[in-house]
């Protein structure tokens, strides 16, 4: 992570961030519905409308409600795989490779060894 510059970081935790909280709603949406009154839900709805809004004219219109967030979290995933080797001059960047994901699992590995 050292290597990377300070940009690369903070664009990458922006739009895994963002990738994530949509993934989040989706799965809280299983069990609860959009107008819940349980917090958890209420953030993730009011943080990811303003994105789904903005994605509205290139989400197609046969999807599933639920399944939208979903949909554009897929954007955000696309961006950071391929867009961000590209800006670093790699032209291959793995999966794992992604810096918000790679602290998490470095502090994952930390706590349970």
């Amino acid at each position: 992570m050292e290597t990377l510059p300070i940009w690369v970081l903070t664009l990458d935790y922006i739009l895994g961030t963002i990738m994530w909280t949509l993934i989040g709603r989706v799965a809280m949406n299983l069990f609860l519905p959009l107008d819940s009154d349980f917090f958890f839900m209420k953030f993730f709805v009011r943080v990811t409308n303003p994105v789904l809004r903005f994605f509205k004219p290139v989400t197609p219109g046969f999807l599933l409600e639920p399944m939208v967030p979903l949909f554009v979290a897929w954007f955000f995933f696309m961006l950071r795989f391929y867009l961000m080797p590209w800006l670093l001059g790699y032209s291959v960047m793995g999966m794992l490779s992604f810096p918000l994901e790679g602290e998490i699992a470095a502090a994952l590995y930390r706590l349970l060894n």
